[in-house]
């Protein structure tokens, strides 16, 4: 009896494996957050976004001959395996279920629903249980080189939501703009907001510029909140 040729299978995920790809925390995600799809056979290979994927200041919807849609549009890809997907949720992304689909040669995978919100605010994690955030100077705030009372700090973010010029999707903007629900965001160790919005030159990120309490307790813990949504307890910012 002759053998039976295999067919081969698509991609493979669920909305449980789609998380934010700064942290891994779970839905509701925000407009401009980027996301890690977690499944299989979602790409031939491994492939990062390079420098010729991009293209008057735009990144690529395709890698590998893998796409995400996003409500049945491509979005901007980062990254692409077998296992793992890294894309941007364009930043003019409404409120409410969001349909993700992966479709790689040829095949598709499921479309999942998840949920988006109008900020959903992330940071960035040292292995040290320390958030990146960086002096004036650029440098990382580390405990080997603290930030001082009074001192201004930049605090990096995703998921902070609409800005008061969206970038286009894909695209990599070169300017600072400021979200628009700035007066609902809070910094929990307080301080003075002096921008909050765009990192130019790089996508999906965000940045807060906070000028420290004159005075605080060493360490102190750092979220992010905005409306009902707050970033992950337990964070701390270098301080003394």
């Amino acid at each position: 009896m002759p053998g039976r040729i295999a067919s081969a299978a698509g991609p493979s995920y669920t909305a449980a494996g789609i998380v934010n790809a700064s942290n891994y925390s779970p839905a509701p995600f925000a407009p401009y957050s980027v996301l890690s799809i977690f499944g299989s056979g979602l790409a031939r290979s491994a492939q990062a976004l390079s420098a010729a994927d991009i293209h008057d200041n735009f990144l690529p919807t395709e890698l590998n001959f893998t796409q995400v849609f996003v409500d049945n549009s491509p979005a901007p890809l980062f990254y692409v395996s077998d296992t793992q997907i890294n894309f941007l949720v364009p930043g003019k992304q409404l409120p409410g279920q969001m349909r993700i689909r992966v479709a790689t040669q040829g095949l598709s995978g499921p479309e999942v629903l998840v949920p988006v919100v109008d900020a959903a605010p992330a940071l960035f994690t040292l292995p040290n249980g320390f958030a990146i955030a960086t002096h004036a100077d650029n440098s990382l705030i580390t405990p080997e080189s603290p930030a001082r009372g009074g001192e201004t700090v930049v605090i990096y973010a995703t998921g902070l939501g609409w800005t008061v010029k969206n970038p286009a999707t894909g695209e990599i903007p070169m300017y600072l703009s400021e979200i628009t629900n700035l007066a609902a965001l809070r910094v929990s160790m307080g301080g003075t907001i002096v921008y909050a919005g765009l990192t130019p030159g790089s996508v999906g990120l965000y940045q807060i510029n906070l000028v420290l309490p004159a005075t605080s307790v060493a360490d102190p813990e750092l979220r992010v909140t905005i409306g009902a949504f707050s970033s992950l307890a337990g964070l701390k910012l270098a301080v003394r």
